[in-house]
């Protein structure tokens, strides 16, 4: 399953550096993962100071 992005979002944008796939783009108020691109590496999750992103 690909990574979603909870409501705990602070649009830091830490995970869209991290993406080695570019999967994550700014949203309405948060980021979002494109699923399709999203290889669940889970390189977001590292990189969120938050723990925003999360494995379905």
């Amino acid at each position: 399953m690909a990574y979603k992005i909870t409501d705990d979002c602070i649009s830091c944008g830490a995970c869209t550096d991290a993406c080695p796939t570019g999967a994550i783009k700014e949203g309405d108020g948060k980021f979002e993962i494109n699923a399709d691109e999203c290889i669940e590496c889970g390189a977001c999750a590292e990189a969120c100071p938050v723990a925003a992103p999360q494995a379905e």
